[in-house]
């Protein structure tokens, strides 16, 4: 039912007509209809009017049409010509396109960054992330030449540094170096009896322990770190006067690896990436024993260490004779790794050595290097990442520790060498140093055949000492004094002695 534009019904005796499109169309020719005079109120056609079509002619082709349909055509034509010309449809289609814009979540960035803001710095230690997309360097960059000069060729005297030539403190240290030693004893004594005090803390180089050496002696603790600018800092532990401890620079780079000699303890062997020297207490002078490029570690191949074979960043060894003159090495081989970190050779069978570098661990036979092409005569499978360091047990050489990135310890039976070793045990544990922390190296207690100590992450900070089996045997702390990584360790070989360093150039005596 239609309604008037007022809202009331149509007046009584009219019919209103439904759509023209609804009902059937008149036939050619038929009267024209009613005309608008015929129309009511309500603008709609009346069925009793006479049928003129008021005026409206019906265009070319419409002539079949009624006065309405033909009015209805002509109103839908003006009004849409008169919103083409308002253009309302492009406005609405462009504010639906921006509304759309507007709430796709796609659309909404983030404001870029002011190129020279100070972006806020983060510790990727405490993040416990390991960049992976950026390649590391395993020997640092050298400082500047203005703060530490480049250390000249050949024999340097041992002077400390910032003193005097004569100075009494350094004379009584180096006669103190010259007294004890001597061949010595070794006794078996437990590492639980063992504790640290304040005393016995003391800052030693300047910057990150990289490497450490204890002197043989059962009278003095005599203590030797390297660190990565190259410096070596002696400390007599037994004297308790600030006196008992200078820096030396006989290196221009990261010192990575000491030993005082085996046969001869006034000899103190140090290695940074470009050179081996040996510290001759008896001269006061730090000898060059070789220079050349990209040194990682080293060990002695004799007792009386004479021979070392010395292992390359970029994965080769070379065998050096101290006896020899010259800087070359008496020979050179490729192993095939990637990069070597660490070096040590059987205790027993001394043609035996390990290299350990990238996700590889072998033993080669160091009688049958070459320089290309050379065979590993044992390998230790199961690394998944990058191994920081691997040792032979002290005493038989039947087992092998390793530390690796994927946070693992490993123990292996090397009793019988064959072309795979037998792995015994997998220890989990932290390795996730990062960049401002020494790697951890499980070194063996020389007393002890089936015993070794390793730095630890854990909280309260210590050091820890395990079994070959993989249980943990006991852990060396302090809360008072301990409070930081030690990654770096060494353990006297006939006294109940263990010394820490850190990332800040101080050591941690535990002892009796």
């Amino acid at each position: 039912r239609l309604l008037s534009p007022a809202g009331t019904r149509a007046p009584a005796g009219k019919r209103l007509c439904p759509e023209p499109d609804t009902g059937p169309r008149a036939p050619p020719g038929s009267p024209p209809g009613p005309s608008s005079a015929a129309r009511g109120q309500d603008g709609l056609w009346d069925a009793d009017s006479d049928g003129s079509d008021g005026g409206d002619a019906a265009p070319d082709g419409y002539s079949h049409l009624s006065a309405y349909e033909r009015k209805r055509l002509k109103n839908i034509t003006e009004n849409a010509k008169f919103f083409a010309a308002l253009k309302l449809h492009e406005s609405a289609a462009r504010l639906n396109q921006i509304a759309t814009k507007r709430c796709s979540p796609c659309s909404r960035r983030k404001p870029k960054k002011v190129e020279d803001e100070t972006a806020r710095r983060r510790s990727m230690r405490l993040l416990r992330v390991e960049p992976l997309d950026i390649p590391l360097l395993e020997s640092p960059a050298r400082p500047g030449a203005e703060e530490y000069p480049q250390v000249p060729v050949g024999p340097l005297p041992m002077v400390p540094e910032d003193q005097a030539e004569n100075s009494k403190w350094t004379e009584a240290l180096l006669s103190t170096w010259m007294r004890i030693s001597e061949v010595l004893l070794v006794e078996l004594e437990s590492l639980s009896s063992m504790v640290l005090s304040e005393e016995n803390i003391r800052k030693v180089v300047k910057t990150r322990v990289c490497s450490m050496a204890i002197h043989p002696s059962e009278s003095t603790i005599l203590v030797a770190a390297g660190d990565k600018w190259g410096h070596v800092g002696l400390w007599n532990v037994s004297c308790r006067s600030e006196e008992g401890a200078h820096i030396f620079i006989p290196h221009s780079f990261q010192v990575s690896c000491m030993h005082f000699s085996p046969c001869n303890p006034a000899h103190l062997l140090s290695l940074s990436s470009d050179t081996l020297r040996c510290g001759d207490v008896t001269r006061a002078v730090f000898d060059e024993v070789r220079s050349e490029e990209n040194f990682s570690s080293f060990d002695f191949l004799e007792d009386n260490a004479s021979t070392a074979i010395v292992g390359h960043w970029d994965g080769g060894v070379a065998v050096v004779d101290r006896r020899t003159p010259g800087m070359s090495s008496e020979l050179s081989a490729d192993t095939g790794f990637r990069r070597i970190r660490t070096v040590h050779v059987h205790p027993v069978n001394k043609q035996y050595f390990l290299a350990a570098g990238s996700v590889d661990v072998c033993v080669f036979d160091v009688r049958y290097l070459k320089a290309k092409g050379n065979k590993p005569l044992s390998s230790l499978t199961g690394h998944t990442k990058s191994v920081a360091s691997a040792y032979f047990s002290p005493v038989t050489g039947s087992r092998v520790v390793t530390v690796c990135a994927d946070d693992k310890l490993r123990v292996y039976d090397t009793t019988s060498l064959s072309s795979t070793v037998t792995l015994l045990s997998s220890i989990r544990h932290n390795n996730n140093t990062g960049h401002w922390l020494s790697r951890f190296r499980a070194i063996w207690d020389p007393k002890q055949e089936h015993c070794f100590v390793v730095g630890s992450m854990a909280q309260p900070r210590q050091i820890q000492v395990f079994q070959d089996t993989g249980k943990l045997l006991h852990s060396f702390c302090n809360v008072d004094c301990l409070s930081s990584v030690c990654s770096i360790n060494v353990v006297h070989p006939s006294q109940s002695i263990l010394v820490g360093g850190n990332s800040s150039g101080r050591l941690h005596v535990f002892k009796d």
